[in-house]
């Protein structure tokens, strides 16, 4: 359509089927502390939704697996829902910062601790208290990178301070500077 086809052709063509994830996709993931998911209703209606927690949220469990513990929230289970009754999943995981975006497909299912609760302490994330229900593990099928080009760079709270911080450090260092010739004065 309106010409993609022939455009993309390399796509199809390329040798590369990426459908394991290498060691960039991996640190990629395991810096994010916030990803979208997408999962279909039985009706067929798409549901999004934004999935958070800490740092490495999202754990990859191997080239093939990724997982994360599905967090108690507002109790409304639609994207379960959804999972256990057409296992199809898709990510998108974004680092504004740095305009890059990474999609994900896949097919999930849900564990629940009583049926492996070695798997659930993997997905788990110590230095956050919120209460997992339940785990969801995902068997990559495909992944690609996004186009830069339309993302509008945001910053997270670590981000910004991260990026003040020699700022911050400089008019202090000017401010005790100040102070000092003040006082020889």
């Amino acid at each position: 359509m309106y010409g993609s086809r022939d455009s993309n052709r390399r796509f199809e063509l390329a040798d590369e089927t990426k459908n394991e994830l290498t060691e960039y996709e991996t640190a990629f993931i395991a810096n994010r502390d916030s990803f979208y998911q997408a999962t279909v209703s039985e009706s067929g209606w798409p549901y999004v939704q934004q999935r958070g927690g800490p740092l490495g949220v999202l754990k990859v469990l191997d080239k093939r697996t990724i997982g994360f513990a599905d967090f108690r929230g507002n109790r409304q289970y639609l994207s379960v829902g959804n999972l256990n009754a057409d296992e199809r999943i898709s990510l998108i995981l974004m680092d504004y910062a740095n305009r890059q975006r990474l999609k994900l497909w896949g097919r999930a299912r849900v564990v629940h601790e009583h049926e492996n609760p070695a798997l659930i302490a993997q997905l788990e994330v110590p230095s956050y208290r919120a209460r997992v229900e339940r785990g969801i593990i995902i068997q990559v099928e495909a992944y690609d990178w996004n186009c830069p080009q339309h993302i509008t760079p945001r910053y997270s709270t670590a981000e910004v301070e991260q990026l003040i911080a020699p700022v911050l450090e400089e008019n202090s260092r000017l401010k005790s500077q100040i102070a000092q010739l003040l006082s020889a004065h």
